[in-house]
């Protein structure tokens, strides 16, 4: 699943490709992609261009000029850039073709990606960009906010992690990063983490995610390449999906275990 690291490669990769291009047609193969009017979609982009992309958490956000085209990858979705006359693909829902006759199309094979057409003004009053918390890679992300926002609650810290309202971008993999690199516990309780467990998440989310950027993200089975990008993070994994490999700190190892019915990998020695 493509978490922060990755769609802001998505995001750069991108803009290297599709910046200023208009916009000719568009060809929307899979209408319940589309969570605005579908008329009004395929009626807004034509003679349009897309002048610049932005992210808020795994939000991708093109900029129309009068309007903003957001788009969410969710666990498989990625984006392709291909000539309009190669055949399309069986999972390609969504197709934008440029007036050079290249196409910008959507990939997704479990359908789960969403798309939204929304007037620029209206971009802080959508539930999907309002509801998202600071993301790690943020200034504003510190040890005093994010103790106010765990001290209180009784469940696994690394559910906290993952709820996109505290820490925005933050998914499955690099939660399990972040709480290896703070040697604190997957099944800690929210209400037993300390402020000095809270300044160790953020010190450990800023450099991790700086990271996963520098790398251009992590490939592996749930996030495969798109944009003929490949992700190199994966080398520099520590615990996640490396279940009975020795730890590299402690030689302990690997555990994984269900948190929250996500998939979660720790060492039982470095996290006790």
């Amino acid at each position: 699943m493509p978490e922060i690291a990755e769609v802001e490669t998505v995001r750069n990769t991108l803009k290297n490709m599709i910046l200023n291009k208009t916009i000719k047609k568009v060809n929307i193969i899979y209408p319940k992609m589309i969570e605005s009017n579908v008329d009004e979609f395929k009626k807004i982009l034509p003679g349009q261009k897309f002048i610049d992309i932005k992210r808020i958490g795994k939000w991708l956000i093109f900029d129309l000029g009068s309007h903003y085209l957001l788009s969410h990858l969710r666990m498989e979705g990625k984006f392709f850039v291909k000539k309009h006359d190669e055949e399309i693909n069986k999972h390609e829902h969504i197709i934008i073709t440029f007036s050079d006759n290249t196409d910008l199309r959507y990939h997704d094979t479990r359908k789960f990606g969403r798309m939204k057409l929304i007037k620029k003004e209206e971009l802080f009053k959508t539930p999907e960009i309002t509801k998202q918390g600071i993301e790690p890679i943020s200034d504003k992300l510190t040890s005093k906010y994010l103790y106010n926002k765990i001290h209180s609650k009784n469940i696994p810290v690394k559910t906290i992690l993952l709820d996109q309202s505290i820490i925005s971008g933050l998914g499955n993999i690099y939660a399990d990063e972040v709480l290896f690199a703070s040697h604190i516990n997957p099944l800690k309780k929210g209400k037993d983490i300390t402020l000095s467990d809270c300044e160790n998440i953020k010190d450990s989310a800023k450099k991790i995610i700086a990271e996963a950027i520098k790398y251009g993200g992590t490939t592996i089975k749930s996030y495969t390449s798109s944009l003929g990008v490949t992700g190199r993070f994966q080398q520099f994994l520590m615990v996640h999906k490396k279940e009975g490999e020795h730890c590299q700190i402690c030689n302990t190892p690997i555990v994984k275990i269900k948190v929250g019915g996500r998939s979660t990998y720790y060492c039982p020695n470095c996290q006790k």
